[in-house]
Formats: C-alpha cells, structure tokens, sequence
C-alpha cells in the first residue's frame, strides 16, 4: 500500500457532487503544526526583543532607544536607560556598505535628531546645550566637544547633514539624499546627467492620472475579454492555424530556394576555383560544407513541415472541442461572476501574507545573542546554534504557503466550475457558487491542498538551491559544471510545470468525487492520458489563444496611452509612463487569463468524464452545455460516416451487386 493506492485498484466510480468527506487529515495536521512553527518565530522574535530592537532602533552598545536597557556582559556602556533618547543616529550615515547592505557607522541613541547642518564641534557643542541631545559617544561631555582628543573617533563626520526622523522606525535619516553618492554613481553613470532622470521622473509625476486611468482600463480590458473571448475563438484558432501553416511552408520554401541558388551560384564559379583546387586553401571544401549545411536545413524543414500538416489534418476536429470548450468558458464567467474576483482575493492573500514574512525576517535580523564585533567592536545581534535554523524554517514557510494560498484558488475555481458543469438545470445553482466552493475547501479538502503544495515546494526549493548555486559560481565554473547546472534547472523547471498541472486537475477530481490527493491524481491522471491528443490540442492551441489575448490588451492599452500622452511633445516623457502602463497590463492580464485557463483545463477534465461514464440514453444523460452537445453528435455522425464507407469498402463485390439486384427487382415487377 502506497501514497497511491495498491497494485490491484477498484475500478473509480465517478459521483459528481454526491458524497462529501475530508480529505488527506494527516496532511492538513502537519500544515497546521507548521503554521504553529511559523507563527513560534514570530513569538520568539518579540519575546527576545528582535522586534523592538527593529522598531525601535538600537544603538552600538546593544541598547535598545527609548527604554530601559538590562546590562550585557563584557560590553562597556551597556545596559543604559534610553526612556528620553528615542532615535537612532548614525555618526557617519553616509558610509555604506553596499554588498552588505548596511551602515558601517557607530550608532548612538539620541533625544533630538540635528535640525540643521552642524559644521564645527563647536556646533556640535551648542546643539547639545540648547537641545540636550548629545551626538558623540555617552562617557563624552557635551560642553567639552571641541576640546577632547576622542572627538575625532567617538564623534560624527564633519560636516554633520541636516537629518529627519523615519515616520515608524525612528532612525534620523539626511534630508539631502545626494550623500549616498555610490547609490547614485550607478544611476549618473547610465544617464550620463541628472536631466535625463529628472526629465523621466517628472513625465511619470505629470502623467500620474493617465496611467492609473490606462491601469484600470487594463482591468476592465481583461475582464470583457474574458466573457467575450467565447466569440472570437473561432477566428484566433483558425488564424493561429492558418499562420502557423503559412510560415512553415515559407520557411521551408525559402530554405529550398537558397539550397538551389547557392548550388547554381557554385556551379558558375566552379571552373574559376577549379584551378585554386591545386592549392591547399581548402576554398571548394567550405562551398560544400556550406551547400550541405543548407540541404540539410532544407530537408530537416521539409520533414518538419509534412509531420505538422499531417498533424494539423489529424487533429482538426480536436480544435473544435478547443473552439468549444472556449465557448462554454464564457457562459461560466456569465453565471459565475465572481469568478473575475478571483485574482484580486488571491493578490491580497499573498500580498498580506508577504508581508507578514518579511516583517518576521527583518525581526529575526536583529534577534539572538548580542555579540561583540573583533573588526569593529560594535555590538551585534546573531543567531547561534540551533536557533539559525528558524531562518531556513521560515523560508521554506515562504515556498510552501505561497503555494498553498495559490493552490487554494485553483481548488476554489475547480469547485465552483464542477457545480456549474455537473448541475443540470441551470436555475437551481447555488446563490453564491464560488462561496460554496471556498466553504467546501475549508471544512473538506484543506488537507489535499497543503499535500500538493508540498510537493510543489520540494520540487522549487531544489531549482532555487541550484540557481543561487549557479549565481554564486557565475565566471568561476567550467563549461562542463555550468551546462549541468543548466541543464538541471531545466529539469527541475519542466518538473514543476507537470506536477503544477497534475495537481490542477487532482483538485478538479477531489471536487467532483471528495477523494484524497493521491487518489484524485491518479484518476485524473488516467483520464488525461486516455484523452492526451485532446490535451496535447488544448494546451497548445489555448494556450497561444490566451496569449494573443494578452497581447490584444497589452497592444490596446499602449496605444491608448499613446493618444492620451500625445499633448506632451516630448517623446522622451512617454518612455516610463509607457513601460509602467505596459507591465501593468501584462500582468493583469495574465492573472485574469490564468483563471480563463483552469476554468477551461476543469471543463475538459468534467468533459472527459462526462463522455466515458455517460452515452446520453435514458439513466446516463450527459451532464455537458449545449455547444459541446453539438461536438459530441458531430463528432458521432462523422465517425459513423466513416464506419458505413469502411464496411462498404469491405464487402465482397459479388454480393454489393446482389444487393443492387435485389433493391431493383421490386421496380421492375411494378413495370
């Protein structure tokens, strides 16, 4: 007995909607003692201090701003009350470590940070006095600045900047930007100015209405087009056919044509070379390998041309159920509007749920043991021992409920386009059908969600080792190491995409029969496999449907964000305006076709079933939309067209003329 079931299996009796059970118990358990191990971290990073310490700021002694600190062992100045100093200055803001990404600065924790630029001690000196907030080291008297020898060392960089306190996380910041020079050598360096910048930034300040204008129309641009697409399918797939066709007879035709124009080309020149032959240039030999490398690539298009037509002629009736599966997509979005609400819910969720994560890594930055640096002498917070796994933990935590959030929605879609499909009266659907399906996921299948996310994620977190391995050793690495690197990335990759549409459908399954992860996947995957031409049609020519219809929004927003920048007649204003707008609407696109797609990959799996367990006879009607209908019925009319020609063909000729014997003989005796 394995996760799959045992060698001899029952055979699966499909009972849409029937029973309701829950489903993978031990995984739903385990996922949940891992969110407990996630929502732990974040205890002990609050626990610990690691969240107050990033809020609050803490200064080179190990104290925290703003509260009374506990002494460290072995670090002078520690354990200091800070209750009146509450902010966070650095003596030298501008050192920055860009590799390390942090300030190599002593940090000290103030009442007051600097108002204006102090350009002496002796400033220094008055701004401590009248404000009383000290800005050299604690043990240093503030009247006695410009006096003591440790000013240069325990005291800010001259001239101090004029700074500003972070609105939640209380570090004085400079106003002027233009001290973090190596940030910005980067950004001169490219633009060779500052106008150019300036000039770019100022287009997209200018242009702020007209691209959330071009965003939102973008939205709306994705969400009729998905309730239209029904209509025009027809023509995509039979232009996309037409123009696949066209370019490979020309690609093959013009390879043809340079093979015999070459040849010719040759043969004219033969005599002239003919009496370089003597000489060891080795010209002739390189026209032949060149003429032969031409006839090759005309061979090789040829056979690839014959192999695709013949497949464009055996698989034409399959992009009919393409053609109609599009169709009965369209009414699901008409009766299931919220649907079209899908991509935002599930945004939210990731974007909530990301930032929940990142806050907790940033806490666990500044948790652990405070250690005292042999470079810099300066205190520092680190994880030590077993306690350094908590970041390896939470981020896997971040692979695993990414993927979970996103499996989720292609359950709740699943749910809700299996209600539809295997609901026979139309009317009697359920008020809400995506809420059913969302309440159903909870109180059922949570447990076959977190499984396959799981498996995604011990399928990614391998392609993501190998690829910061593959960053790491970028230049360092021979040939041989660098192609296997690749080479298993690609793996890895091809890898994920199968189990991501494996899963899809094992979610489908579990829909429509309440069946484990396991169980629901191998069923799905049985009947994918006894329909994989249709599924072969489906994913290629959808998919390069569903692509054209992003780029039919991407193309219509551009040119509506060129009319509606036209009055600015400066060209160069239009660039990031343009890529903003163009992204955007990309992406949106995307997220609303994704859904288009799963709602068209569950109606070919309901579909499938529909067909092999049903003939349409009395007590076995089918369960498929009226357009499908029509493809099950032409579909059998032209196969048992074919039946009656193929039985005809072999009958016997003695007896095909009996027959027409016989079928005249009633005609000549009435005569």
């Amino acid at each position: 007995m394995g996760c799959c079931g045992s060698a001899e299996r029952p055979k699966r009796e499909w009972k849409p909607l029937e029973d309701r059970n829950c489903t993978d118990l031990p995984w739903f358990l385990l996922f949940t003692l891992f969110l407990v191990g996630m929502c732990g971290i974040c205890g002990f990073t609050i626990v610990t201090g690691g969240a107050a310490r990033l809020v609050f700021g803490y200064d080179s002694y190990g104290n925290t701003c703003g509260q009374r600190n506990e002494p460290i062992e072995g670090v002078r100045l520690s354990g200091l009350d800070h209750t009146d100093r509450k902010f966070v200055f650095f003596l030298d803001p501008c050192n920055i470590d860009i590799i390390q990404r942090k300030i190599k600065s002593m940090a000290l924790c103030v009442s007051q940070c600097p108002t204006e630029e102090l350009a002496t001690y002796y400033d220094l000196k008055k701004f401590a006095m009248i404000n009383g907030s000290e800005l050299c080291s604690y043990e240093l008297p503030g009247h006695k600045y410009p006096s003591l020898p440790e000013r240069f060392e325990k005291c800010p960089k001259l001239p101090v900047p004029q700074s500003k306190a972070l609105p939640v996380f209380n570090r004085c910041t400079p106003v002027d930007i233009s001290c973090y020079a190596k940030f910005a050598e980067a950004v001169v360096t490219f633009v060779s100015d500052n106008s150019m910048l300036n000039r770019l930034i100022a287009g997209v300040a200018a242009s702020k209405e007209i691209i959330v204008g071009l965003c939102l129309l973008a939205l709306v641009l994705s969400m009729i087009l998905m309730v239209i697409i029904r209509y025009i399918s027809a023509v995509l797939v039979w232009i996309l056919t037409g123009l696949v066709v066209l370019g490979s007879l020309g690609g093959t035709s013009a390879l043809w044509w340079l093979y015999i124009d070459y040849r010719m080309t040759m043969n004219e020149t033969m005599t002239k070379d003919l009496r370089k032959t003597e000489e060891p240039n080795g010209g002739i030999k390189t026209t032949k390998d060149h003429s032969q490398g031409l006839l090759i690539y005309a061979v090789s298009a040829t056979v690839f041309t014959g192999i695709l037509l013949l497949l464009m002629l055996f698989m034409r009736k399959r992009v009919a159920l393409t053609i109609a599966l599009f169709h009965v997509a369209g009414k699901v979005f008409i009766h299931l509007p919220l649907l079209a609400l899908q991509p935002f819910c599930t945004f939210l969720a990731l974007s909530l749920f990301w930032v929940y994560w990142i806050m907790v890594l940033l806490f666990l930055g500044t948790s652990g043991n405070p250690e005292k640096s042999e470079e810099t002498g300066l205190v520092e917070f680190r994880l030590r021992g077993g306690l350094q796994y908590m970041t390896w933990y939470h981020a896997v935590g971040l692979i695993w409920i990414s993927e979970f959030i996103l499996a989720c929605q292609q359950m709740t879609v699943a749910g809700a386009v299996v209600t539809y499909y295997f609901t026979r009266d139309k009317n009697k659907l359920p008020v809400t059908p995506i809420l059913s399906s969302v309440l159903r996921l909870v109180r059922y299948h949570l447990g076959t969600v977190a499984k396959g996310s799981f498996i995604i994620t011990l399928v990614k977190i391998p392609r993501l080792i190998l690829m910061y391995i593959h960053n790491q050793l970028k230049g360092k690495e021979n040939a041989c190491a660098r192609c296997m690197l690749k080479a298993c990335i690609c793996c890895l990759w091809c890898l994920e995409k199968c189990l991501n549409y494996l899963n899809q459908n094992a979610y489908a399954a579990t829909a429509i029969n309440s069946t484990s992860f396991c169980t629901s996947a191998r069923d799905a995957f049985m009947i994918l496999v006894e329909n994989a031409l249709r599924v072969a049609t489906i994913n290629t020519v959808g998919d390069f449907v569903l692509f054209l219809g992003k780029i039919l929004i991407v193309a219509c927003t551009a040119i509506t964000g060129v009319l509606a920048l036209n009055y600015q007649r400066d060209y160069t204003e239009w660039v990031l305006p343009l890529i903003i707008v163009c992204l955007f609407a990309f992406l949106v696109a995307h997220c609303f076709l994704s859904i288009f797609e799963i709602v068209v990959d569950v109606l070919f799996l309901c579909f499938a079933i529909d067909t092999k367990y049903n003939n349409g006879t009395h007590g076995r009607e089918f369960y498929m939309d009226k357009a499908l209908m029509e493809f099950v019925e032409n579909s059998r009319r032209s196969m048992a067209v074919e039946e009656q020609g193929r039985s005809k063909r072999s009958r016997p000729k003695e007896e095909v003329e009996l027959t027409e014997v016989k079928a005249m003989a009633p005609g000549t005796s009435s005569a």
